[in-house]
C-alpha cells in the first residue's frame, strides 16, 4: 500500500440500541483497525433525538471521525458495513433504531450519484447530528463549500442535540 494515495474521508457514527457509548468506542477502533485506514480525528459524542423513522425510538449517540484511507470508496463502504454487521446491525425499517450506523459523509472531493454510495452524503448538509459533532472536531470544515458550523446552525434538528446532557448544544 505504499504506492496508494491516502484520501481523507469523514464518517458519521450513530447508535440508539444497546450499550451505545461502548458500541461507538469499539466501532472507532474497528474502523481504524485496517491497514488502509488511519484515524485522524474524532468528535465528542453527542446525544440526539431521532430524525425520521418510526416514533418512540430511543435517543441516539452520534459522533464523527476523520480518517485517511487508501481504500477505494466502495471498499471503504464494505469495511464500514462489516463493522456495522459485527455490532449486529439489522436493516428492517428505514431510519429505524439500530445498534450501529456508519455513513460515509465525504470521500476526498469525490462526487457520486450512485444510490449505493452517494457522495457527499445526500442529507448530511441538513443534519445537525452529523454537522454539529463534525464542527466540534474541525471548526474550519466545509461541505459543498459551506462551513459545517453554518450548516449546523441552520439545521432543524440542532435544538435536539445535547453535548453534556443538559439538552443544549455546546458553544
Amino acid at each position: 500500500m505504499s504506492d496508494a494515495a491516502w484520501v481523507r474521508a469523514i464518517l458519521a457514527l450513530g447508535s440508539n440500541l444497546g450499550e451505545r457509548a461502548g458500541t461507538l468506542s469499539a466501532a472507532v477502533v474497528q474502523l481504524a483497525d485496517h491497514p488502509g485506514v488511519r484515524l485522524r480525528a474524532e468528535s465528542p459524542v453527542v446525544r440526539t433525538k431521532p430524525v425520521g423513522g418510526p416514533a418512540g425510538q430511543p435517543d441516539f449517540l452520534n459522533m464523527v471521525i476523520a480518517v485517511d484511507t487508501t481504500l477505494a470508496p466502495y471498499e471503504l463502504l464494505a469495511h464500514c458495513q462489516a463493522v456495522e454487521a459485527a455490532h449486529h446491525r439489522v436493516r428492517e425499517v428505514r431510519w429505524g433504531p439500530r445498534t450501529l450506523d456508519v455513513d460515509i459523509i465525504t470521500y476526498g472531493d469525490a462526487a457520486s450519484d450512485d444510490p449505493a454510495l452517494t457522495l457527499p452524503h445526500p442529507r448530511a448538509a441538513q443534519r445537525a447530528f452529523v454537522l454539529y459533532p463534525w464542527s466540534l472536531m474541525d471548526p474550519d470544515a466545509t461541505l459543498a463549500g459551506v462551513r459545517v458550523t453554518a450548516l449546523a446552525a441552520a439545521a432543524d434538528d440542532l435544538p435536539g442535540i445535547s453535548l453534556d446532557g443538559t439538552g443544549e448544544p455546546g458553544a
